[in-house]
């Protein structure tokens, strides 16, 4: 390109546009630009203009808002030829571009100078500038971004998908942005989802082929901007859905659904107004999933849409570290959508959803989901979940046979876990599904796989949702607690292994047949009342039995209940009357205590570090007319400001009292960081004393307690190996010894009881002794002491401490069996005994640098 004939020699100002620092650029005001323009532009003098414009450029930041609008709508009065001058005169200026700032001003300045000019210029500079922007979550120079796309526009260019997304992004997470962006993103439809999420991808893929339906499906899904769909939506959906076979939509939605959460196929760069942009979804991308689980609701029910939907909404609860919940809108919406379905399957998965998803909010969707079910079938919320149960195929308890082509498959369950197992014709064993059977009749064997999948998660949560019956106060009648529980295909592998009572008479399951301690088979009367076994107020005598019987026939119970922990009132908390000090001044890790609260049914909220008051961890208990408390408050550390997450939370919380308070009386709070809790009293209501514990049942108060020695056994610094060292700044050294090596809880003490009796059984038995608070094992370099508490381990004979740091699960090897599962802390133990019996064989070189 010539330079005009016009051009003179630099001005400072063309010197400070190619890197140098003047006097001009560094202290110019905006206010003198916009003068300095104006008289510039009315001079004619296109060649100063240019050097004002880009020391304008980098004087301001490349930040045209504000007086900026007043220097464009000077540019754009300029008649064509003056503008033809100066898009020559600012190429010119720029060249060669030194830095970031100079080219992206240019481009700017470009696009408002030029945009109806002809030519192109610096087209490859603008599109590279251009791609960039879509590499980020956010675009943060929306002004440049959006100027750079007219230009590619006006040139007749089409937007790369990934600065399209940039846009969209940007126009859901800044509602400054979202008025200037959404006249051009209205001309920018395509691509219909986002790329850069494995889901959307597989989107896109489809949806490229000539023959795909569902293209104008997505974007009615994109328009799903709403808490739930509204009459228009859906009839606009029906017509869209009207001519296509739904089982082929049905496919193809859930195909995509099932990759939803998978890492990010184009991970962003540079910084972000989210604290965890890979992790969460796409806010784009995310109002399309809620679209397509509306859309889902509206197709013939299907086994797989209630499956796919019911881990849609778990994934979508996945918790990001600093954020929370991945995506709650994405799992409110499919909680709609199977609230919404017909069929068993969708039933099903709201209960199971019910006794898994611990977010307030969308726990209180599945509940009004069932209630609204209950109710339209004239049962009882409770009689719903038990009902909508699925044998998953399953012919007796626990198990299948399936014949398929020439082979048989045996769908099996054990304990907490679904297995399938194939036979050829001739009987054989095999590792696998044959080859004939995966090319023949792949159907039938995805629904069988799928089948294992669905009991392994199924399992848990019914095994939950038995474990919170002893606090709701639940009795059966024998005939339908039979139908129910004990011989229905699935259930009837847990109520096998429990212990009931029949008309208060102690029984359980032996040699196939419900029998009571003495070994006599029940023969209950019709209308017989069922009830779960707890050893609250029985004869220990009886407990033990129990506890025998069990530990000889080899029956693994799904939670603890035979072996449970009982919690009675000690002379420290008749003294103190109303309130309870046994768990108090603990030290928790908050967002643990916090989802282990929402466990097992308890109501809490993550203490912020601000000037808010809140309530105590509660758990209301209507069936007794009584609300639990657990007070806490956020431990900050000593200068207040260093133990909290990026969001602001407190990383930990302190312990105080449990007390109980009638379930209606005003609820109590207090300052996030500590202090005294008070009674809210509003509308002129009277403060309501809580209830003495001397007055609160057994059963109430023995499991309100153990619920809260699991929150301190399982969140409590103490229990962490690796802080030996106190934590931060040592803060914590004391507590951490004190926890770690002290006395033993009742759970504690439950399992120092049950290894004394199963140390035989351990293949490393002959090594190890149960004594005080300690399993000691002798290994070949040392003997060693675990705590039965922590699970925190010293080697003899100078109490060193050995840190070892357990896997994110065990499975406690080196114990043939275990009378009940769910208890982390005991597997942990036999995991370590086991390791160290062997010490000798120890490879790991942060463990062998310790013995």
């Amino acid at each position: 390109m010539t330079a005009p004939a016009d051009r003179a020699t630099a001005s400072p100002a063309r010197h400070a546009a190619t890197g140098s620092r003047t006097p001009h650029a560094a202290t110019g005001s905006r206010a003198r630009h916009v003068a300095a323009v104006a008289r510039l532009a009315a001079a004619g003098d296109m060649t100063e203009l240019a050097d004002e414009l880009l020391a304008a450029a980098i004087s301001n930041g490349n930040q045209w808002d504000g007086d900026g609008d007043e220097i464009f709508v000077t540019l754009r009065g300029l008649p064509a030829a003056e503008r033809t001058r100066l898009a020559h005169a600012l190429t010119e200026a720029a060249d060669p571009p030194t830095g970031h700032q100079p080219i992206t001003s240019l481009l700017i300045l470009l696009e408002v100078i030029a945009h109806d000019l002809p030519g192109d210029l610096l087209s490859a500079a603008r599109v590279r500038r251009l791609k960039k922007h879509g590499t980020v979550h956010c675009v943060w120079s929306r002004r440049e971004a959006m100027a750079l796309a007219e230009a590619e526009l006006a040139a007749g260019h089409p937007i790369p998908p990934t600065v399209v997304a940039a846009l969209r992004r940007t126009a859901r997470v800044d509602p400054y942005g979202r008025p200037g962006l959404a006249p051009l993103l209205a001309r920018l439809p395509d691509p219909v989802v986002n790329p850069g999420e494995a889901w959307a991808d597989r989107a896109l893929t489809d949806l490229a082929r000539r023959d795909a339906p569902g293209h104008d499906l997505v974007r009615h899904a994109a328009s799903a901007t709403s808490a739930k769909p509204s009459a228009e939506w859906d009839r606009i959906a029906r017509a869209l859905l009207g001519p296509l076979d739904p089982d082929e939509v049905r496919d193809m939605l859930l195909d995509w659904l099932a990759l939803v959460g998978r890492p990010r196929t184009l991970p962003f760069d540079g910084a972000s107004r989210t604290v965890a942009p890979n992790e969460e979804y796409d806010p784009y991308n995310a109002d399309v999933l809620r679209g397509l689980t509306w859309l889902l609701a509206l197709l013939p029910a299907h086994p797989a849409t209630a499956r796919t939907l019911g881990t849609l909404v778990e994934v979508s609860l996945r918790k990001i570290p600093g954020v929370g919940p991945r995506n709650p809108k994405v799992a409110n919406a499919g909680v709609a959508a199977l609230a919404r379905s017909d069929g068993d399957a969708a039933l099903a998965e709201l209960a199971r959803l019910a006794s898994r998803v611990t977010s307030k909010t969308t726990l209180k969707l599945i509940e009004a989901g069932l209630e609204q079910r209950a109710e339209a079938l004239g049962l009882t919320r409770e009689e719903v979940a038990e009902l909508a149960v699925p044998t998953y195929g399953l012919t007796e308890v626990g198990r299948a046979l399936h014949r398929i082509g020439d082979c048989e498959a045996e769908l099996t369950v054990h304990g907490p876990k679904a297995a399938l197992r194939w036979r050829n014709e001739t009987g054989r064993q095999l590792k696998a599904a044959p080859a004939a059977v995966r090319r023949d009749h792949p159907s039938e064997l995805k629904e069988l796989k799928a089948a294992v999948k669905d009991i392994d998660k199924m399992l848990p949560a019914q095994t939950e949702r038995l474990d919170r019956q002893f606090l709701a106060r639940r009795r059966w009648p024998y005939e339908a607690w039979r139908e129910r529980y004990a011989d229905h295909p699935l259930l009837g592998t847990l109520a096998r292994r429990l212990l009931w009572t029949v008309d208060d008479t102690p029984c359980g399951y032996v040699d196939g047949e419900l029998r009571t301690l003495d070994g006599e088979p029940v023969r209950a009367t019709p209308g017989a009342a069922v009830r779960l076994w707890h050893p609250v107020g029985r004869d220990p005598a009886e407990i033990v039995a129990w506890r025998e019987r069990l530990e000889r026939h080899g029956v693994t119970q799904p939670f603890k209940q035979a072996h449970r922990e009982v919690y009675v009132l000690t002379d420290a908390e008749r003294t103190t009357r109303t309130y309870s000090n046994r768990f108090a001044a603990h030290i928790l890790r908050q967002h643990q205590f916090n989802s282990l609260a929402a466990a097992r049914g308890w109501h809490n909220r993550l203490r912020l570090s601000v000037d808010d008051e809140y309530p105590p961890a509660t758990r209301e208990l209507p069936e007794w007319g009584l609300r639990a408390e657990y007070w806490i408050e956020g431990d900050g550390g000593e200068r207040g400001h260093e133990d909290l997450t990026e969001a602001g939370s407190y990383l930990r919380v302190r312990t105080d009292q449990v007390r109980f308070y009638p379930i209606d009386a005003p609820r109590n709070t207090a300052h996030a960081g500590g202090g005294a809790y008070r009674m809210e009293l509003r509308d002129g209501r009277e403060p309501v004393e809580p209830v003495p514990l001397e007055e609160i049942p057994d059963l109430v108060l023995s499991e309100v307690l153990r619920d809260v020695d699991l929150f301190v056994g399982v969140a409590s610094v103490g229990a962490d190996p690796t802080w030996q060292d106190g934590g931060p700044g040592g803060r914590f050294r004391e507590y951490w010894t004190a926890y770690g090596f002290g006395d033993l809880g009742p759970s504690a003490v439950t399992r120092r009881d049950l290894l004394a009796r199963l140390l035989p059984r351990l293949t490393i038995g002959d090594r190890c002794t149960v004594e005080g608070r300690f399993l000691h094992v002798r290994g070949d370099l040392h003997t060693y002491k675990i705590h039965l508490g922590s699970g925190n381990i010293l080697r003899s004979p100078a109490d060193q401490y050995v840190c070892i740091v357990p896997a994110t699960r065990s499975d406690a090897p080196g114990a043939d069996y275990l009378p009940f599962e769910g208890d982390r802390t005991l597997s942990l133990i036999l995991s370590k005994a086991l390791l160290l019996a062997g010490d000798a064989d120890i490879t790991d070189p942060t463990i062998r640098s310790q013995l």
